[in-house]
C-alpha cells in the first residue's frame, strides 16, 4: 500500500478524538497524513451509526470517495462497520470493528490482494478497557477518553452493540494523561467516553471518585462529557460547586420528558426526576450551561406526549436542546414497536424544538451577556478572523486581536465582545 492517508470521523466527540488517535498511529508507521482525501493513497472512515442517517451518509461518502479515486483504498471502521448485518456489501477494501481500529497498522497488510478483508470480533467478547494516549494535540481542549461502552439498553439504541458493554480506563492512566497535559501547557481537558456516568462500576469506583483525584492535580479546568440525570447525585453535585476546577457545563441524556414515552424507551426515571435534578442543578450553581438531547417522534408518541416534553423543557431554563427525530436501528426493540410515528411528523416536531432550543439558548447569553468570565481563547475563527474563546458555562467569546491568544485565560466582561 502507497502511503498518504487521509482520516475523517463521523458522530460523538469519543469517535472524533479515536479518529486523531488513528492518525497518530499511522504517522508512527512511518505514513504520511495529506490534507484532502482526493490526495491520499488509503481513505479512513471512522463511522457512527447512532442514526439510519448516519449509516447513510457514511456509505454515501464512500460512494462519493470511489467515484472521484477508483485507484484509492478505503477502509471503513466505527460503529457502522460493527453493526453492519451484511458488511461485506459495503465499498470499502478492508473493515475494522471499534476494538480493531486502534490497531489499524496491524491490519493494512491486507489491502494490496484484492481481498476483501473484514476484521470485527464480537464485541461483546471485549472485556478490557483498550485505549492508547493521544500523544500529538492540535487543540486547546484536549479531550481523554476514560470509558468505553455502554451496559444499558434503551430499545431506541444500537450504540451497545456497535461498543459493547461498559468499561473504564483506571483513574491512574487517566490521572497520568492529565498530568502530561497539564505540564505540557494546557489548560483544560475534557472527559469523554460513551456512558462516562458508568466509569469505574466493575471496579467498585465511581466517577466522583474520579473526579476528587482529578481535583488534587495541576490542571486548571475540567469538563464533563453527556451524562444522565440519575448519575447526577446530592453528593456530586455538591463536591462540584465547591471544585475550583470543573466547569459548570451538563450535557444531559433526557432523551424525552414524557413519563409514557421514557418507559417505552426503557429509560429508567421520570419527567419529574429529571426536573428536580435540573432544578438542583441551577440552585448549586451561577448561570450553569445545561444542554440536552430530545428524540422526537418515538414510537407511540401523541401530539399530547410530545407537548408533555415541550412543555416541560420550556419551563426547564435549558441552555440548549440538541433535537433529532427517531430513527429506526435494526435490532432494537423499538424498531418493531405499533405506532410509528410518520417522517413529516417527526420533522415537525424536531423543528418546534430546535426553534425553542434558540430563544432559550438566546435567554442564557442574555443573562451574561453583563458579567465578567473566565475565557479560554483558542485558534482563529475562519469566519470572522477573531480569537474564538470559551467560558466556563460554555460560551462561545469572539476576541479580535493581533496578539496570539491561542491557549491563554483572560478574565472579560461579556458586554464587549460577540458572544454565542
Amino acid at each position: 500500500m502507497k502511503n498518504k492517508f487521509f482520516v475523517k470521523s463521523l458522530g460523538c466527540k469519543t469517535n472524533h478524538l479515536e479518529g486523531q488517535i488513528i492518525s497518530q498511529e499511522l504517522v508512527k508507521a512511518g505514513y504520511e497524513p495529506v490534507s484532502t482525501q482526493d490526495d491520499c493513497d488509503f481513505f479512513i472512515l471512522n463511522t457512527c451509526s447512532v442514526t439510519s442517517h448516519a449509516d447513510n451518509q457514511a456509505i454515501y461518502i464512500i460512494k462519493q470517495f470511489k467515484v472521484k479515486n477508483p485507484n484509492a483504498k478505503v477502509i471503513l471502521t466505527g460503529c457502522l462497520a460493527q453493526t453492519a448485518q451484511k458488511p461485506d456489501e459495503l465499498n470499502a477494501d478492508i473493515i475494522l470493528g471499534n476494538d480493531e481500529k486502534l490497531d489499524i497498522v496491524r491490519f493494512l497488510k491486507y489491502s494490496n490482494n484484492g481481498i476483501k478483508r473484514i476484521f470485527a470480533k464480537n464485541i461483546f467478547d471485549v472485556q478490557t478497557f483498550h485505549n492508547k494516549p493521544l500523544e500529538t494535540l492540535n487543540t486547546t481542549r484536549p479531550s481523554i477518553k476514560i470509558q468505553e461502552g455502554c451496559s444499558n439498553r434503551c430499545s431506541y439504541c444500537i450504540i451497545p452493540y456497535a461498543r459493547g458493554n461498559s468499561r473504564s480506563d483506571t483513574a491512574e492512566n487517566i490521572i497520568n494523561q492529565i498530568n502530561m497535559l497539564a505540564s505540557s501547557g494546557y489548560k483544560e481537558v475534557v472527559l469523554v467516553g460513551i456512558h462516562i456516568g458508568e466509569w469505574g462500576k466493575e471496579f467498585g469506583k465511581t466517577l466522583l471518585d474520579l473526579l476528587k483525584e482529578i481535583e488534587k492535580i495541576n490542571i486548571l479546568r475540567y469538563r464533563l462529557g453527556s451524562l444522565y440525570v440519575t448519575e447526577l447525585p446530592d453528593e456530586m453535585l455538591e463536591f462540584l460547586s465547591v471544585s475550583k476546577k470543573f466547569c459548570p457545563h451538563f450535557h444531559l441524556s433526557l432523551q424525552s420528558m414524557c413519563n409514557k414515552t421514557l418507559k417505552n424507551m426503557n429509560r429508567f426515571y421520570t419527567k419529574e426526576y429529571a426536573i428536580n435534578v435540573i432544578n438542583k442543578i441551577h440552585q448549586t450553581f451561577n448561570l450553569p450551561f445545561i444542554g440536552c438531547d430530545i428524540i422526537t417522534g418515538f414510537p407511540d408518541e401523541t401530539e399530547e406526549d410530545f407537548i408533555e416534553t415541550y412543555d416541560a423543557l420550556k419551563t426547564s431554563k435549558l441552555s440548549y436542546i440538541h433535537s433529532f427525530p427517531y430513527s429506526k436501528r435494526k435490532g432494537t426493540p423499538a424498531c418493531n414497536m405499533p405506532n410509528q410515528v410518520y417522517e413529516h411528523i417527526k420533522k415537525e416536531r424536531t423543528k418546534r424544538l430546535i426553534d425553542l432550543s434558540t430563544k432559550l439558548h438566546s435567554d442564557f447569553l442574555n443573562k451574561n451577556k453583563n458579567l465578567t468570565h473566565e475565557v479560554l481563547f483558542q485558534k482563529k475563527d475562519k469566519k470572522t478572523g477573531k480569537y474564538l474563546g470559551i467560558t466556563r458555562n460554555y460560551i462561545k467569546v469572539y476576541k479580535e486581536s493581533d496578539v496570539n491568544l491561542w491557549n491563554t485565560i483572560e478574565a472579560l466582561n461579556l458586554f464587549q465582545y460577540e458572544i454565542g
